[in-house]
């Protein structure tokens, strides 16, 4: 497949992540696992632009995955973030398109998923934790999927502290409809 269509494919990936991130859980207190729920807390707690957090926090994560997974994966991931970054951005003065919880929770998830997922698909990932574990998976007995969710249960146990327990239950099934629709797209 030619670097282009990849391309093509990531931005689309990275476009939805952002409309997920933007339109439906920001504005409602619901975070992303990974460096993106980071970033998402530090966003609540200083102000500063939720997409200029993203790529700030995932530079260190480039130069890792650089030297170990490749500089195709690196090009790609770096271009999936700033395509995050500029569409987090632009959509951000915009209002969430719903308040109703369940319509948060399943259409957050179901974006987020779908852009995840492409993405991954396409040979790039849109997160440090990502990078991580697929590292830390190479060198042990646990697998990606087992990091992430260690990774997440911090994340989200710290966001009791700043949204409450409701944002962070929330927060954990929308994680749970992202990841479900993830295995689906890469299992295709």
């Amino acid at each position: 497949m030619s670097f282009y269509r990849r391309g093509c494919f990531i931005c689309l990936g990275a476009l939805l992540v952002a409309i997920s991130l933007q339109l439906f859980l920001i504005k409602n207190y619901v975070i992303d696992g990974g460096v993106i729920g980071i970033g998402i807390l530090l966003s609540h707690i200083t102000g500063l632009q939720v997409g200029l957090l993203l790529l700030l926090l995932n530079v260190p994560f480039f130069f890792i995955g650089y030297a170990f997974l490749g500089k195709r994966f690196c090009a790609l991931s770096f271009f999936a973030i700033v395509v995050l970054t500029l569409g987090s951005n632009f959509l951000e003065p915009l209002p969430a398109v719903t308040n109703t919880p369940i319509f948060v929770i399943f259409f957050g998830g179901l974006f987020l998923g779908l852009g995840v997922g492409i993405t991954i698909r396409f040979g790039g990932c849109l997160d440090g934790t990502e990078v991580m574990a697929i590292l830390f998976s190479k060198r042990s007995r646990f697998t990606i999927g087992q990091y992430v969710l260690l990774f997440n249960i911090v994340i989200f146990g710290s966001s009791i502290f700043i949204f409450g327990i409701k944002a962070a239950i929330y927060s954990l099934a929308t994680f749970f409809i992202a990841y479900k629709t993830i295995d689906l797209l890469i299992r295709e």
